[in-house]
């Protein structure tokens, strides 16, 4: 009997030696320097930065330190390459990393393509794109064997968003462990110090409201250079959908921040959509 070709897919590192370390041991030195604190608290989902580790590290390292990590992460990033379909879901296979091989949750994410109408099973999307690829090592060092659902979008509609988001969520409601929503997302790039600090705000303000369509329509009304906007609202609908609590801040800096050139940065965010309070 011949093995099935999808779920025997391996997706090769894309962002290895570029946007974080290629090699193991020093791999696990920087993203051990770069995980927060804590404290760990429970999270439904996550907004998490993707630029290469010297930038944004220390961001998503403040955000992975304060949430309390399940073994399980659906992971929403933007579609930077323009490659395969709109909204792509890989649903089976293995992503090679320099810390190890990470598998894909198949049944997950077979519930989550069965939930959606527009979703469709194509690796083409996930081959060249790093927006989910430099969110394994981290989850790689605090939980040792991460299962993931990788899901990348190239949409920009608030129906688009709605429908994935719930998606999502009427698959973790049916899943039998927990899982934890990780939207993948720089925010403004390329503006001065004020100005992105300026539009930052005004989008980060719809997220901690909790509002998908706000956030969708300040960032396009604004001319906001958000790359992972819609991955950000998808997160927004599903945990809405599994009855968020309020929203927090954990971290926001800029390229300037970290370069000391503010006149051409990239804006980072870390936020942690809470579950409602008993």
């Amino acid at each position: 009997m011949s093995e099935d070709p999808i779920s025997t897919t391996i997706r090769q590192p894309a962002a290895a030696g570029q946007f974080y370390p290629g090699q193991r041991e020093e791999l696990e030195r920087t993203v051990k320097d770069l995980i927060g604190p804590g404290p760990a608290q429970k999270a439904l989902g996550v907004v998490v930065p993707h630029a290469g580790y010297k930038y944004s590290g220390r961001v998503a390292g403040a955000v992975y330190g304060a949430v309390d990590l399940p073994e399980v992460f659906i992971i929403l990033g933007p579609n930077h390459t323009g490659m395969g379909a709109p909204a792509s879901i890989m649903t089976a296979g293995t992503w090679r990393m320099p810390g190890g091989d990470v598998p894909i949750d198949t049944e997950l994410a077979g519930e989550v393509l069965e939930n959606s109408r527009l979703l469709e099973e194509n690796a083409a999307a996930h081959l060249r794109e790093h927006s989910i690829e430099v969110q394994l090592p981290f989850l790689q060092y605090m939980v040792g064997l991460p299962l993931i659902v990788p899901i990348s979008l190239m949409i920009s509609r608030p129906e688009q968003c709605l429908d994935i988001g719930e998606a999502l969520a009427a698959a973790i409601r049916e899943f039998p462990a927990p899982v934890l929503i990780v939207a993948s997302s720089d925010m403004s790039h390329y503006e001065s110090q004020a100005t992105a600090q300026q539009k930052d705000k005004l989008a980060l303000e719809q997220i901690l409201q909790q509002s998908p369509e706000g956030l969708l329509k300040t960032v396009r009304e604004n001319q906001i250079s958000m790359c992972g906007a819609a991955p950000v609202a998808t997160m927004l609908y599903a945990c809405r959908e599994l009855g968020a609590g309020d929203a927090r801040l954990i971290r926001y800096e800029t390229s300037g921040d970290v370069t000391g050139d503010y006149g051409r940065v990239v804006g980072y965010a870390g936020v942690a959509v809470n579950p409602a309070r008993d």
